[in-house]
C-alpha cells in the first residue's frame, strides 16, 4: 500500500451509525494492519469518546486543524487500538462553521493539511450530522465517501440530497470525488422492513451497496458506553464480525487487497 486514502463518513441525518462506523471500521482496518487515522469532525466528538479519548487529552483538536498551523501529524494522537489513530473534536467545532466563513478559501481548509499526509494512510473523516461548511470541508480533501444508511422507512429519500450534494462538490472543488459505497447499518433481517429497504437500495444503487449488512446488535450499542470499538469489547459478537467482513470489502474497493473471488 503505497498511496494516501482519504474517505469522509457521511449523511446528514443522525442516528444512523455513521459514528459507529467510522470507530468499527477504523479498529478493524488497524487490526488488519492498515494504518488508519480518524479525524472526528462532528462537534459532539462522539468519536473520540468511543475511543477512549478523554477531555483532558483533547489538547490539540480537529479545530486547531482546520484553523491553525497544525498538521495532522501534530494534531493525531494515539488510541489503544494499535494503528489507529484519532484527532480529537470538542465543542470548540461548534462555532467552526460561523469563524471560518470569512476565511479565504475555506472549503479547502482541511484538504491542504491531509494532503501533506505520509502516503501509505488511511484517513476516515467522521462528519457531522449536517450538509454544512464542514461536511463539505471533508468531501472536498476526500477522495471518496462513505455512506452508512440505516434500514429504516424512507431511508433513501435523504440520500438524494446527500449525493447531490457530492455532485456540486465535484463540479466546483474536488473533481476527482466519488462515492466510495453505500453500508446499511442497523438492519433487523427478521423484519419486513429492513428486507424491503434491503432491496430497493440494492436495486435503485447496484454494486454501490455492500454486500455487508450491519445488524442491529446490542454488543454494538454498548460498546461507546465502554469507551470501545465493538471489535475490543466483544470480538466474537455478530456486529464485529460484520464490521471485520465490511473492512476487508472496503479495503478491496480501495485495492489495499485483492478483490474477493
Amino acid at each position: 500500500m503505497s498511496d494516501l486514502h482519504i474517505v469522509a463518513i457521511a449523511n446528514q441525518k443522525g442516528g444512523v451509525g455513521k459514528t459507529t462506523t467510522a470507530i468499527n471500521l477504523g479498529a478493524a482496518l488497524a487490526q488488519a494492519g492498515h494504518p488508519t487515522v480518524l479525524v472526528d469532525l462532528d462537534a459532539q466528538g462522539n468519536a473520540s469518546t468511543g475511543l477512549g479519548i478523554d477531555a483532558d487529552q483533547r489538547v490539540k483538536t480537529t479545530f486547531d486543524l482546520l484553523a491553525g498551523s497544525e498538521d495532522l501529524e501534530d494534531v493525531a494522537i494515539d488510541t489503544d487500538v494499535p494503528n489507529l489513530r484519532i484527532v480529537p473534536a470538542t465543542s470548540d467545532l461548534s462555532s467552526a462553521e460561523i469563524e471560518l466563513s470569512q476565511v479565504a478559501d475555506r472549503v479547502r481548509l482541511l484538504r491542504k493539511k491531509l494532503r501533506k499526509t505520509v502516503p501509505g494512510t488511511i484517513i476516515l473523516i467522521d462528519c457531522p450530522p449536517a450538509l454544512g461548511l464542514l461536511t463539505v470541508n471533508a468531501m472536498v480533501a476526500a477522495d471518496s465517501v462513505l455512506v452508512p444508511l440505516q434500514a429504516e422507512f424512507l431511508a433513501l429519500e435523504g440520500l438524494s440530497q446527500l449525493l447531490t450534494t457530492v455532485r456540486q462538490v465535484r463540479q466546483t472543488a474536488n473533481p476527482d470525488l466519488r462515492v466510495n459505497g453505500v453500508l446499511l447499518t442497523m438492519a433487523d433481517a427478521r423484519t419486513t422492513l429492513s428486507q424491503q429497504v434491503e432491496a430497493d437500495a440494492r436495486a435503485t444503487l447496484g454494486d454501490l451497496v455492500y454486500p455487508t449488512v450491519i445488524p442491529r446488535n446490542v454488543r454494538v450499542s454498548e460498546a461507546p458506553s465502554h469507551a470501545q470499538p465493538v471489535l475490543n469489547y466483544d470480538p466474537s459478537s455478530k456486529g464485529s464480525a460484520a464490521y471485520r467482513q465490511f473492512a476487508t470489502e472496503f479495503a478491496a474497493r480501495l485495492k489495499l487487497i485483492p478483490e474477493a473471488a
